[in-house]
C-alpha cells in the first residue's frame, strides 16, 4: 500500500490548506491573531491529521480516532470559513470552491472512518 503523500484524500486536504491560506490573506491585519490564525491551523490539521493516523493503520481504533479528528478539523475551518463571509470579509461565491473542496474531503474521510480496512488499517475485532 502506497504511503499517505498517495493518498488522494491527503492531497485534496493539502489543496484545501493552500486555498485557505491564499484567502486568508484576504483578511484585515487585525485578524491575523484571530481568524486568520484559526482558520490556517484548522485547514493544515486536516492533513496532519490524516497523515498520523495513516501511520497508525496497524492500530485500527487509533487509525479511526485520527480519521475522525481530521473531519473535525475540516468541520472547524468550514465554521471559520462562515464567520469570514458573516464579516464581510469574502462572499459566499469567493468560497464556494473551497467549500465543495472541504465537503469532498469530508466524504472521504468519512469512508476511511467507517471503512479503515480500505485503507490498509487492520481488523482487530476478529481476534
Amino acid at each position: 500500500m502506497a504511503g499517505f503523500k498517495d493518498l488522494t484524500v491527503y492531497k485534496k486536504a493539502f489543496e484545501l490548506a493552500n486555498a485557505i491560506f491564499l484567502l486568508s490573506k484576504r483578511f484585515p491585519p487585525e485578524e491575523k491573531y484571530s481568524l486568520i490564525d484559526q482558520i490556517r491551523r484548522s485547514s493544515r490539521s486536516i492533513a496532519a491529521q490524516l497523515a498520523e493516523g495513516y501511520r497508525k493503520k496497524r492500530y485500527p481504533l487509533h487509525f479511526v480516532a485520527k480519521m475522525t479528528d481530521a473531519d473535525a478539523e475540516n468541520s472547524e475551518t468550514q465554521v471559520w470559513l462562515d464567520h469570514a463571509v458573516a464579516s464581510g470579509y469574502v462572499t459566499t461565491e469567493d468560497i464556494e470552491a473551497i467549500t465543495a473542496l472541504s465537503e469532498e474531503v469530508g466524504r472521504m474521510l468519512g469512508d476511511m472512518i467507517e471503512n479503515p480496512g480500505k485503507y490498509g488499517a487492520k481488523d482487530d475485532r476478529h481476534r
